[in-house]
């Protein structure tokens, strides 16, 4: 295991001129020893770039990568010590299941008896003890990816494990078994996990901290409760969350803010002019008329999702959701209603960035 060290920025074209020219903005990130990470953006937001940075498949046009201090940015996978799992299932058709596990070990020339042994746990983890003499090429392709799982974690030695999309071969209904097999193992062997994807279920249910990737660029590490609460861009707050975080157009003018053209009584200080003000669904609150916070709205929508229902409404011209409790009076499409905006969980940015 190790603690990882990036500082570094990448360009797959020479001579990068704009940020657009970079598959990775320059950045500076730690991921401690023992640590379970993961990278989460859309599709070319430059998660796998990383990745394979950190592996030492990809070498970075710009900067370091260090383990435990030691520059390794020249250094091969071999020499890192690195482990990885990819998107879809690396295995040999042709081996058993136990051999396929096996098959690290032997090529470090580890003793017989200990790669039964750590075989035979790796096996238990991933509920496989039973399937260990079959061969590899007729089972499921969601057992393929348990097993290239498996491969990954068997070394007790390895510096860390890259996980890049690992379960998009599972079915959905195992994808969670799954999530929480690697939350057991990573709690029972203590490894450097980092786990790439563009699911944030996956990503907030699997890691301690994740990394929110967008263009190239982190713009926040944190807990799941951090990003959901706090999110310290507006693009983090767009993309966690189901449905994202409502956004409205805001002048602060000192003592009052003006929300989508209604002035309000500020809640707290905040600095003067331009700002976005963000409020979670779960936190719009449809309140009596004229309560302190609130402005008028037209309900658009109104749909009933058996745990919760989501209302859509109109705010001079700005869309908000709100999700409510099912059993709640709810208002028709047409009425006019009003949504507490400004409470204890209201953001406000300024240059898409949080205001502290």
């Amino acid at each position: 295991m190790a603690r990882i060290d990036l500082d570094l920025a990448h360009a797959y074209r020479a001579n990068p001129q704009q940020d657009s020219d970079y598959a990775l903005l320059p950045l500076k990130m730690s991921f401690r020893d023992g640590g379970a990470y993961a990278l989460l953006g859309p599709s070319g937001c430059g998660k796998t770039t990383m990745l394979n940075i950190i592996s030492g498949l990809l070498v970075p046009s710009h900067g370091s990568v260090k383990f435990d201090g030691r520059d390794v940015t020249q250094a091969s996978p071999q020499e890192r010590n690195i482990a990885q799992v990819f998107q879809f299932p690396v295995i040999y058709d042709t081996m058993t299941v136990a051999e396929n596990l096996a098959f690290p070990l032997r090529n470090r020339k580890v003793p017989a008896d200990q790669i039964k042994k750590r075989v035979g746990e790796i096996a238990e983890m991933l509920d496989m003890s039973g399937q260990l003499d079959q061969r590899a090429a007729g089972l499921s392709a969601d057992a393929k990816q348990k097993i290239s799982l498996g491969r990954g974690l068997v070394r007790s030695d390895v510096s860390a494990v890259l996980f890049d999309e690992p379960l998009t071969v599972i079915d959905p209904h195992l994808k969670w078994q799954l999530r929480r097999k690697l939350k057991q193992i990573h709690r029972e062997l203590k490894l450097t996990l980092i786990y790439v994807t563009h699911d944030q279920v996956e990503a907030l249910t699997f890691a301690e901290e994740v990394v929110v990737m967008t263009r190239g660029k982190a713009v926040q590490v944190g807990s799941a409760e951090a990003l959901f609460e706090q999110p310290a861009h507006t693009f983090v707050g767009h993309f966690i969350g189901s449905p994202g975080m409502n956004f409205l157009p805001a002048t602060s003018r000192g003592d009052t803010i003006d929300v989508a053209g209604t002035p309000l009584r500020a809640t707290r200080s905040l600095p003067k002019g331009t700002l976005k003000l963000g409020i979670r669904p779960e936190y719009l609150r449809v309140v009596e008329a004229n309560t302190p916070g609130a402005i008028t709205a037209v309900v658009t929508q109104v749909q009933d999702v058996g745990t919760h229902a989501l209302l859509t409404a109109d705010a001079n011209g700005n869309k908000l959701k709100a999700r409510l409790h099912a059993d709640a009076d709810l208002p028709a499409v047409g009425n006019t209603i009003w949504l507490q905006v400004l409470d204890v969980h209201t953001c406000y940015y300024r240059d898409e960035e949080l205001v502290p």
